[in-house]
């Protein structure tokens, strides 16, 4: 992909306070959009969207946008945890 490319994947999907989960630069980009204004324009949301922008124009680390989403989406540090995968099933062969 470009280095600028709203398509891209965070390393980790954000999951969202009533449920569900950005994972593209474009999903946060909607998300942040359908906001209200009041919200919008919080200084949390502003330093998001900043990052969002920059990383989405001129490529760099999708980390910078996912920090400043979660810290704009849950204010006060009570981030949800790791996604769990399950492990996975090995058998050993003799």
């Amino acid at each position: 992909m470009a280095k600028g490319s709203w398509h891209r994947t965070f390393d980790d999907p954000i999951p969202l306070p009533g449920g569900g989960e950005l994972h593209t630069l474009r999903d946060a980009a909607n998300f942040i959009t359908k906001l209200p204004k009041r919200e919008h324009d919080a200084p949390e949301w502003r330093a998001a969207i900043e990052a969002l922008m920059l990383v989405a124009e001129y490529g760099g680390d999708t980390m910078l946008p996912r920090i400043g989403i979660m810290r704009a989406l849950y204010p006060g540090g009570a981030v949800p945890g790791p996604r769990k995968k399950r492990a996975k099933n090995y058998r050993i062969v003799r």
